[in-house]
C-alpha cells in the first residue's frame, strides 16, 4: 500500500512568525486611564518578516485641554493639536491600517484600553484581534541579570534599538519594533516559530501545575475558603472564593502567572475546602485562618497582633506613646497601624499641629526642670519648667483626645495653614511631606472612628438580597462576625433571622475602641454593611459616627492619592520585573 502525503492545514501548522503581519502601536494621551482622558497621538508601525512595510502617525485633537504636566512629558501642546483631526476621524484610518494584523504594544492593556474606549465613544467596532504585550513577553524571556525591569527604555537599551523612546507615539512604536524583534529572536532559539506557539509559550503551564489538576475535583461550586496543604499537613496557602472549585482550578492553568503560586502548587499535595454560607463569611474565615496558621505563601494578614496604636498616656502631663495593646485605662487610642512607619508619621503630624510634649520622662503635677530645644522652637509648651500650667496644658491634650474620638478640625486646619505657608514660600518639597503626613493622620482617624463605632454595638443584624433570590443574613457583635446564613428564595426570612441570632457566636466586648475581632475583619464587615442594598434588621444599641468627625476630611486623604497617581500618569503598575 502506497503512503499518501497529506498537506496539513494552516490551523494544524500554525501561522509562521516570519510571515505574520504585526502592527506595533503606541499612544499618547491626556492621562493614565481611558475614563475621563483622551488620545492625543497615535503612532503605529506595520512589520512583516522583520521588515517595516508601513507606518501610521497622527496627532488627535482632544475635547479638553492637555494638562501642563502631560505637555511637559510628551511635548504635545494644545497649539500642536489645534488643527489636528478628532479621534472619530483618525480611528477608522488606524483600524483599516491594522486590519488582519496581530496588535503589539508595550504595556498593551493601556493602549488597547484607550483604543477600545475610543471605539465605544465613536460607535466603531473594536475587531477581535490577537494582542501581544512586549512588556509581559520580556518578563518571561529575560533574566533579572539582563534587565532590572521591563520598561520600554530599559529594553530599548538592552536590544540596542535604533530609536530612543521619548514619549512620542511613532518614536516609541519604532523602539517597540526593535524590542519585539529582539524578543522573537530569543524565542526562535527555543523553538517558538509560530503565533500559536508564541501564545502557548507566553502562558505555558508547567508540568508540576498540570499534575495537580485533580486537586480541585473534590471542592464544591460554592463560596468558601480553600487551603493548600503540604505532604506533612502544613498549610501552605489560604484563599477564598465565591466558587471554590472554579477558583482552585485556575491555579493549575495558564491564567496563574505568579511565581510564588506556581512554586506553592508544585509543593502542595492536597486542598481542603470549608464551605461558607455567604461570601462575607468566606472573607472573614480566610482572615482568621491566615492569622491562626500563618501560611508561608500568604503575604498579607499573617500577623494582625503586630499592629500598633497611638495612646495618650495616663499621667499629669499626658504625651503620645506608641503601644501594642489597648487597655481599659480611660485613655484615648488611635489605630491600629499596620506598620511603625505609618504610626510615626501620624504621630509627627499631631506633634506639628499641637504643642504636646514629646519627651518621655514622667512629670509630676508640679515639675521643675530645664526646657529642651523643642520649647525654644515653640513646639512644646514646656510644662516641665512650670511655664505652662496643668490647666493650660490640658487644652492641648483635649484637642488631641477630641481628634481621636470626634472632630479633628482644629488640628487639620492648623496643618493646612502650615502647608499653605510653605507652598507660599515655594518650599514645595516640605509642603508635600507635611501633606502626606496629614493624609496619613486623616486616613487613620477615619479608619479608627469607623471601627470604634461598630465595636460599640452589642448586636447588629443585617440582610442583603441575593441575585438568585433569598437573603444573605449576618449577625455582628462588637465588630465581629458572629453568624451567617441564607434564606431560601421565596421564604419568609424572619424565622431564619431568629434562628441565626439564637445560634450566633457569643462575643465579649474588647476595650474601646478595639473591636472584638481583628481590624481587617471589622473593615470587611463595614464594607459589606456600607454596600448599597444592605438593610439593617436589628440594632441593639447605637451605631453612629460622631458629628463632626474625621470622615468630613476624607477628601484630604483622597487628594494625596490623586496627586501621587497624577505624578506618574502612565506608570505600568503591574509587577513586570523579569521572572527569572
Amino acid at each position: 500500500m502506497t503512503a499518501v502525503a497529506i498537506q496539513g492545514t494552516l490551523d494544524e501548522i500554525g501561522m509562521p512568525l516570519v510571515s505574520t503581519t504585526f502592527v506595533v502601536v503606541d499612544l499618547e494621551t491626556t492621562g493614565g486611564a481611558p475614563d475621563g482622558n483622551e488620545i492625543t497621538e497615535i503612532g503605529a508601525v506595520k512589520v512583516r518578516g522583520g521588515e517595516v512595510v508601513g507606518e501610521f502617525d497622527s496627532l488627535v485633537r482632544p475635547a479638553s485641554a492637555i494638562p501642563p504636566f502631560i505637555a511637559v512629558l510628551t511635548g504635545i501642546t494644545d497649539v500642536m493639536v489645534a488643527s489636528a483631526p478628532r479621534i472619530g476621524s483618525v480611528l477608522p484610518a488606524f483600524l483599516e491600517f491594522a486590519r488582519g494584523s496581530v496588535i503589539v504594544a508595550h504595556n498593551a492593556p493601556f493602549d488597547v484600553g484607550f483604543l477600545r474606549a475610543a471605539c465605544d465613544l465613536t460607535g466603531h467596532h473594536w475587531p477581535t484581534v490577537q494582542v501581544l504585550d512586549t512588556a509581559r513577553l520580556a518578563r518571561r524571556v529575560l533574566s533579572r541579570d539582563e534587565a532590572r525591569d521591563c520598561k520600554l527604555s530599559t529594553l530599548a537599551r538592552l536590544f540596542r534599538a535604533s530609536t530612543t523612546p521619548n514619549h512620542r507615539a511613532l518614536a516609541d512604536a519604532r523602539a517597540t519594533v526593535d524590542v519585539l524583534h529582539g524578543l522573537l529572536e530569543r524565542l526562535g532559539n527555543v523553538g517558538v516559530h509560530t503565533v500559536e506557539e508564541l501564545a502557548l509559550w507566553q502562558s505555558k503551564v508547567t508540568v508540576a501545575q498540570r499534575q495537580k489538576r485533580h486537586l480541585s475535583e473534590q471542592l464544591p461550586h460554592a463560596p468558601g475558603v480553600y487551603m493548600f496543604t503540604a505532604p506533612d499537613g502544613e498549610t501552605l496557602y489560604v484563599g477564598k472564593s465565591k466558587d471554590m472549585r472554579t477558583r482552585v482550578r485556575t491555579y493549575v492553568t495558564a491564567s496563574e502567572t505568579r511565581p510564588r503560586m506556581t512554586e506553592m502548587v508544585s509543593i502542595a499535595t492536597g486542598v481542603t475546602g470549608i464551605e461558607c454560607a455567604t461570601p462575607l463569611e468566606a472573607e472573614v474565615r480566610e482572615l482568621r485562618l491566615i492569622a491562626e496558621r500563618k501560611p508561608r505563601y500568604n503575604r498579607r494578614s499573617r500577623f494582625p497582633e503586630r499592629g500598633s496604636w497611638l495612646k495618650l498616656t495616663v499621667e499629669a502631663f499626658p504625651r503620645l506613646s506608641l503601644v501594642r495593646q489597648v487597655r481599659e485605662d480611660g485613655s484615648a487610642y488611635l489605630g491600629p497601624f499596620g506598620s511603625r512607619r505609618i504610626a510615626e508619621a501620624a504621630m509627627t503630624a499631631v506633634h506639628e499641629a499641637v504643642p504636646i510634649r514629646q519627651c518621655t520622662q514622667r512629670l509630676s503635677a508640679s515639675p521643675s526642670s530645664s526646657a529642651c530645644i523643642l520649647a525654644d522652637m515653640g513646639r512644646c509648651g514646656a510644662p516641665c519648667t512650670g511655664k505652662e500650667s496643668a490647666a493650660e496644658y490640658a487644652v492641648h491634650v483635649d484637642q488631641v483626645r477630641q481628634a481621636f474620638t470626634g472632630d479633628p478640625g482644629p488640628l487639620v486646619h492648623r496643618l493646612l495653614e502650615r502647608i499653605a505657608a510653605l507652598a507660599g514660600h515655594e518650599r514645595y518639597e516640605e509642603a508635600a511631606v507635611r501633606r502626606d503626613r496629614l493624609a496619613t493622620l486623616v486616613r487613620s482617624l477615619v479608619r479608627s472612628q469607623r471601627m470604634a463605632s461598630l465595636a460599640a454595638v452589642p448586636q447588629l443584624v443585617a440582610a442583603r438580597r441575593r441575585e438568585v433570590g433569598g437573603w444573605e443574613l449576618h449577625v455582628v457583635r462588637y465588630g465581629r462576625l458572629a453568624g451567617a446564613e441564607v434564606s431560601p428564595p421565596g421564604a419568609d426570612p424572619r424565622p431564619y433571622v431568629d434562628a441565626l441570632v439564637a445560634t450566633a457566636e457569643t462575643v465579649q466586648p474588647a476595650p474601646q475602641p478595639l473591636p472584638a475581632a481583628t481590624a481587617e475583619e471589622t473593615e470587611c464587615v463595614l464594607r459589606w454593611l456600607e454596600t448599597p442594598g444592605t438593610r439593617l434588621v436589628r440594632v441593639d444599641g447605637v451605631w453612629t459616627l460622631p458629628w463632626p468627625s474625621a470622615a468630613g476630611y476624607t477628601a484630604i486623604a483622597d487628594a494625596r492619592e490623586d496627586d501621587h497617581r497624577a505624578a506618574r500618569p502612565f506608570a505600568d503598575r503591574r509587577p513586570l520585573r523579569p521572572l527569572r
